[in-house]
């Protein structure tokens, strides 16, 4: 019984890009029962505690540096769990800037990552959904601190004075990474605008460059087994 579970370990541990991804996945269609739930902001901190722990072990297998990702994770999780207890939104805010730094991070760790060789293995293809995840969660933490700072950042259709839910931001964050542009969130204030403008910058520039480059090493490397 024990043995697809282990086999299942073994994965993870040579593809920990992919269970980082699942898990972010798996996060967009959890949230929306995480903000209706009893007790759904503990869930929301503890499902976020195990992301950062996720993030950490990619960081570990990247080229960057593990000690930066945990100046940024330790105190992130300790002023997120003491938010929670004291109901203190200003250790939030600073909980979820460094969150949003910690992404970010592990976003460029995974893409060094990615550009430090020209093979393309399939982890490397886990690591390029799983970065993008990441941008876009980092990006949905930087809307949230900037709608603290800057009250009426965002506004949407449906009750435009109330500050954007987390759904509400990351599903924004989704929209301008793909440069779908599909979105009923609409930034207002200049700062939240000169967020957004870098967030569309940064889709563009991941896929004209990443995503591109991993394409076509793939494809240079089927014509090659074509030739053989």
């Amino acid at each position: 019984m024990a043995l697809p579970w282990l086999r299942w370990a073994v994965i993870a541990r040579r593809h920990p890009s992919a269970l980082l991804l699942t898990v972010q996945l798996a996060g967009i269609l959890l949230y929306p029962l995480m903000e209706t739930a009893p007790g759904g902001r503990a869930i929301f901190g503890a499902f976020g505690i195990l992301v950062l722990a996720l993030a950490l072990w990619v960081v570990n297998r990247g080229p960057t540096s593990l000690w930066v990702a945990l100046l940024l994770a330790v105190p992130s999780v300790i002023l997120s769990l003491l938010a929670a207890a004291l109901g203190n939104v200003h250790l939030q805010i600073v909980a979820h800037l460094l969150e949003s730094a910690l992404y970010f991070y592990t976003a460029g760790s995974l893409t060094a990552y990615m550009l430090q060789d020209h093979r393309v293995t399939s982890d490397e293809l886990y690591a390029a959904g799983a970065t993008f995840t990441l941008l876009a969660w980092g990006f949905a933490f930087a809307f949230s601190v900037c709608q603290q700072w800057y009250p009426g950042s965002f506004i949407a259709a449906v009750h435009p004075e109330q500050p954007r839910t987390w759904m509400e931001l990351l599903f924004l964050s989704f929209s301008l990474l793909s440069g779908v542009g599909l979105s009923d969130i609409v930034p207002v204030q200049p700062q939240a605008r000169a967020l957004v403008m870098l967030e569309q910058f940064a889709g563009v520039m991941y896929i004209a460059l990443v995503v591109s480059r991993l394409i076509g090493l793939t494809t240079l490397k089927m014509s090659g087994r074509k030739d053989l």
